[in-house]
C-alpha cells in the first residue's frame, strides 16, 4: 500500500528533519508539489490506516481505504478550508467517511445477495416519507449551524462520524474536559433548537392542509 502510494511521489526526497506545516504542505499539494504530498503521507498515513482499520477491521481493506484517502487528498487539496478545522481533522474525517462507506457498501452488497436469494419484494418509501426525511435533515443542519464552530465540529465528529470523546479531543487538538463541556453545551442547544423547530414544522404542515 505504501509502495503504491509512493509511485505518485517517487521523485520526492523529503528531509525528515524538516518541521512539517500541514496547512502549507497541503497548499503546496494543491499546486502539484509531490514532495509536499510525500511529507503529508509520511506524517498522516499511520493515523489514516488506524482509523480505517478500526472501522473496516480487515487490514487489507484498511490499506485500500488508506490509498483512496490519499488519492482524494491529492485531488481535493485545493478545496481544503482551514477555517473549518486542521488538515489532520480534514484528512481523518475523509478516512472515517471512506471506511464507513466501505462497510456500508459491503453490507448493502450482502443484503442484495440475500434478497435475490429469497426473491422477496423490497419495500419502497413513498413520496411522503421522502418529504418528512428531507425536512428532518434540513432542521438538523440548520440547528447544527447555530452552534459555535467548536460545538458543531465536536458534535459532528462524535454523533455523525462515530469518533469517541478522546478521539474528538485529539482530532480538534483540545483538552478532553473542554471537548466534553462544549459537546454538552452544544447538545443542549441542539435539543432546544430542534424542539423549537418541530412546532414550526407542524404549523407549516397545517398551513398547507388549510
Amino acid at each position: 500500500m505504501r509502495r503504491a502510494l509512493r509511485v505518485v511521489g517517487e521523485e520526492s526526497s523529503p528531509d525528515p528533519d524538516d518541521d512539517l506545516d500541514p496547512a502549507a504542505a497541503l497548499a503546496a499539494v494543491a499546486g502539484g508539489d509531490l514532495d509536499a504530498f510525500g511529507r503529508l503521507y509520511d506524517d498522516l498515513a499511520p493515523l489514516v490506516f488506524g482509523v480505517a482499520r478500526r472501522v473496516v477491521r480487515d487490514p487489507s481493506r484498511a490499506e485500500e481505504v488508506t490509498q483512496e484517502v490519499f488519492t482524494e487528498m491529492w485531488r481535493q487539496a485545493a478545496r481544503f478550508d482551514p477555517s473549518r478545522g486542521s488538515v489532520r481533522t480534514w484528512v481523518l474525517t475523509i478516512a472515517h467517511r471512506r471506511a464507513v462507506d466501505t462497510v456500508r457498501s459491503t453490507q448493502a452488497s450482502r443484503a442484495r445477495e440475500e434478497h435475490v436469494a429469497r426473491r422477496e419484494p423490497v419495500d419502497v418509501a413513498g413520496p411522503e416519507d421522502a418529504v418528512v426525511t428531507a425536512s428532518e435533515h434540513e432542521g438538523v443542519r440548520r440547528c447544527l449551524d447555530s452552534l459555535t464552530p467548536l460545538q458543531s465540529q465536536a458534535v459532528r465528529l462524535a454523533y455523525y462520524q462515530g469518533f469517541t470523546y478522546p478521539e474528538v479531543a485529539e482530532l480538534l487538538g483540545r483538552p478532553l474536559p473542554t471537548v466534553k463541556s462544549r459537546m454538552r453545551d452544544g447538545l443542549i442547544r441542539l435539543r432546544d433548537c430542534l424542539a423549537e423547530a418541530e412546532p414550526e414544522a407542524l404549523g407549516g404542515e397545517a398551513g398547507h392542509g388549510a
